[in-house]
């Protein structure tokens, strides 16, 4: 379970970096930094099965694909889901939806510990119910302050949860079905790089996106890989209380970037951090009792 809790926390603070990171990617629209984006990270991806020995895991689906073609449905599933919620991180921002967003990862927590106890019967700890109690409050404040869901918030709190039933019912959940969701985004992004607004002179005026570009590419890897393996090593339900890591790091971002929290926004914003410093305590105890038991 440690390993989970680490790959878990370390896939919150890359996507983080990766928000920040986009901001310094201009001229690029959100529609191409996913392009570039998908493009760079599959080489990574598929560099990293290789040196880990991983690779076994795109020949064994490609056999199963081969003997059951209609799990090529659900893999296109799966790719569609992913894609829709890696344009959303970058097209948001650009476009002044970066709230609604963030209130769906405000919500995707609670609605993975939903569907871990809907779906598969799991059960939640005494602290795990302490921490969904704490951001089901900062939730709610949030919800009163705004009334309703845009369809931006819906899409995060309700697709992930989705994407993640369909791997483990194709049994796609480790990083082959990972590298294949990849795979099978490449034409919409090869798209979005070709009709970009990029040009041979924007990169003479922005000669750093020579390196910035490929970057993104590493970075994007390294975070999908750890978010796949703490989905594979953790119980649904612990899986989706640890994302509440991630927004509380894109406020980071946020202030880091210049943007402030009103005073209107404590009261969603305190009781999430509870709930993080909540997980982080249990985290704690988990390791304590696996070294207990390892004595």
């Amino acid at each position: 379970m440690s390993k989970g809790i680490v790959s878990s926390v370390m896939a919150s603070c890359l996507f983080a970096v990766m928000y920040f990171y986009t901001s310094l990617l201009t001229p690029l629209d959100g529609e191409e930094v996913f392009g570039w984006r998908t493009l760079l990270t599959l080489p990574c991806l598929t560099l990293f099965m290789l040196l880990s020995k991983d690779w076994p895991l795109i020949t064994g689906l490609l056999k199963r694909i081969r003997q059951k073609p209609i799990l090529l449905l659900g893999l296109i599933g799966t790719s569609s889901l992913m894609g829709v919620q890696l344009w959303l991180f970058l097209w948001a921002p650009l476009h002044g939806r970066s709230l609604e967003v963030s209130l769906g990862y405000f919500l995707l927590p609670l609605t993975m510990v939903l569907t871990g106890r809907v779906v598969y019967g799991e059960r939640l700890s005494r602290l795990q119910k302490l921490a969904v109690a704490c951001a089901a409050t900062g939730v709610a404040h949030e919800l009163y302050q705004h009334g309703s869901f845009a369809w931006e918030t819906l899409l995060v709190a309700i697709g992930y949860p989705l994407y993640f039933i369909l791997r483990r019912k194709c049994r796609t959940d480790h990083l082959g079905g990972l590298w294949a969701d990849m795979c099978l985004l490449l034409p919409t992004a090869l798209y979005f790089v070709i009709q970009g607004p990029l040009s041979a002179q924007d990169l003479v005026e922005h000669p750093a996106l020579y390196g910035l570009i490929p970057l993104l590419g590493v970075i994007s890897a390294l975070a999908l890989i750890c978010y796949v393996l703490a989905s594979r090593l953790l119980a649904f339900s612990l899986f989706g209380l640890l994302s509440y890591v991630e927004p509380v790091l894109l406020v980071a971002v946020a202030l880091l970037l210049g943007e402030t929290i009103g005073p209107d926004q404590w009261l969603t914003y305190l009781p999430i951090w509870l709930a993080v410093v909540v997980l982080i305590l249990e985290g704690i105890k988990h390791l304590l009792r696996h070294q207990r038991r390892s004595a």
